[in-house]
């Protein structure tokens, strides 16, 4: 048997092997190998149809990896740092609440930032975790919220002796970053695991000149987002472990909510993506890296606008600061973040990530061009003299609003509920997420009061175009609070 290197892609190379065996395919899928479905065929291709099999003696299978994707998921774990890895295909999302699952039951504290995914209060109301929050710093020029701050996380796990971890945003969707080495170090010194969001953290494992990543800093576990900036298809994740966490139980964890049917399309891609990552990461990294600042350095020069960069570094609440973050705020233009998206792809063809109500973010990796950036930056300057008002008068500029947690996010999510009109829903329990998608972070999650200056965030938000999602009416005009009892009090 070979030594396997990181010019390996098992999963890829049995894939191979096993279109050229001639197999009859008495198995699923139905399509069998696109011969079934001649429009989905010539949509993707013959050669996508013929990859998109079930797991099969010559495939291993994701369940209970044995040989290729046993083999990945080694190549993997090497090329990240991590004791182990295990593939993912139900998206960061199903990575983020196998951490979760793994270090926390019903009743278990996790110390963690309010400004987390959804993915996140996702899991504590499937395992019954109680967040306690650590309320991140703000930047109240830029609306942002920033990192977690060193005192702060003590502070919450010196409150809190019977927390089971800590979790850490890294990078956050604006490219700000914790001090994650410390707060693994104050973790691990209470008796507790750190485990960390690394959606938006991919490249920092293949780049000298990018912040830390999770394992380097010795978190013990870390869901890292592959599709995002790693080149993978959209749904493929690694969800990476260290030492302290037990392999089978987390394997276990995983296939309570992971299909068993995985996609040997998202397998493959994770795989051939591994390898690009590791022997040409470093030099792919310094290019976006590059590619980033320019298009940081031609956006300032504009006018009005602010794309921002180091400059943040604080050295605790901003420790560090993802360059390859073009994130830009747009209030001095005179329009919100989420109107600049709007405008750039409806007037210009230019698809951004995201916009909120102070920024827009424009995503740049390993597959950007320069003369694409230049297509953005020329955007972004004849929007600017097109709609630009010159003023931030009349604009809303905070994205962070301190919760108040009343009940558990398990208890409030299947509690016995009520749909009310939202303008009647102040001083009530809310029992469903609000939020806006993307970056997915929770206005409201399930057990949050509903206060007067979250109403006015949802209403504004609203008005200015952003993407509203979460609860059961579609329209936001209503949401579900948690019924009250007559007379109590």
């Amino acid at each position: 048997m070979k030594k396997l290197t990181q010019e390996n892609a098992p999963i890829y190379e049995a894939l191979v092997e096993m279109q050229n065996m001639r197999l009859v395919p008495f198995d699923v899928p139905g399509h069998k190998r696109g011969r079934g479905n001649p429009e989905l065929t010539a949509l993707l291709g013959e050669k996508c149809m013929n990859l998109d099999v079930n797991s099969m003696k010559c495939l291993d299978n994701l369940c209970h990896p044995v040989s290729v994707i046993r083999d990945a998921e080694k190549l993997a774990a090497e090329a990240f740092g991590a004791a182990h890895a295990f593939l993912m295909v139900g998206g960061t999302t199903s990575a983020v609440q196998s951490m979760i699952l793994t270090v926390a039951a019903k009743g278990d504290k996790i110390i963690l930032p309010r400004n987390v995914h959804r993915s996140v209060m996702g899991a504590m109301v499937l395992c019954g975790a109680i967040p306690v929050y650590v309320d991140p710093d703000c930047d109240d020029e830029l609306g942002i919220a920033l990192g977690m701050s060193r005192e702060a996380v003590e502070k919450a796990i010196r409150a809190n002796p019977d927390a089971k971890a800590v979790l850490v945003n890294n990078p956050t969707y604006y490219g700000i970053c914790s001090d994650i080495k410390a707060i693994v170090d104050m973790a691990h010194k209470a008796g507790m695991m750190c485990i960390a969001d690394e959606a938006h953290g991919t490249h920092f494992y293949f780049c000298d000149g990018l912040p830390s990543g999770a394992m380097e800093a010795g978190a013990d576990m870390a869901a890292v987002s592959m599709h995002k900036s790693g080149g993978s298809l959209t749904q493929s994740s690694i969800l990476l472990i260290g030492n302290a966490a037990e392999e089978g139980y987390v394997r276990q964890i995983i296939n309570l909510t992971q299909t068993t049917s995985a996609s040997y399309l998202l397998l493959a891609s994770l795989d051939i993506s591994r390898r690009n990552l590791a022997l040409r990461g470093q030099r792919t990294f310094d290019k976006v890296r590059e590619l980033a600042e320019y298009a940081r350095g031609e956006v300032n020069d504009i006018g009005d606008y602010y794309a921002y960069g180091r400059e943040l570094i604080n050295g605790d609440s901003v420790y560090d600061f993802d360059v390859t973050k073009l994130v830009v705020n747009t209030l001095k233009t005179g329009l919100a973040g989420i109107e600049v998206y709007s405008l750039l792809r409806d007037e210009y063809d230019i698809q951004t990530e995201f916009g909120d109500l102070g920024n827009v973010l424009a995503y740049i990796s390993i597959g950007d061009r320069v003369r694409d950036v230049e297509r953005l930056i020329g955007a972004l300057a004849e929007v600017r003299r097109r709609f630009g008002k010159g003023s931030a008068a009349g604009l809303m500029k905070q994205v962070y609003i301190d919760p108040v947690v009343e009940v558990s996010p398990q208890d409030a999510f299947y509690a016995e509920c009520e749909s009310l009109p939202i303008e009647q829903t102040a001083g009530h329990t809310c029992s469903e997420f609000v939020m806006c998608y993307p970056p997915g972070i929770p206005i409201l999650a399930p057990g949050e009061r509903i206060t007067p200056q979250v109403l006015d965030y949802i209403r504004y938000a609203k008005d200015k175009g952003c993407s509203m999602t979460g609860p059961e009416d579609p329209e936001i005009r209503r949401l579900n609070v948690i019924k009250t009892v007559r007379g109590a009090h």
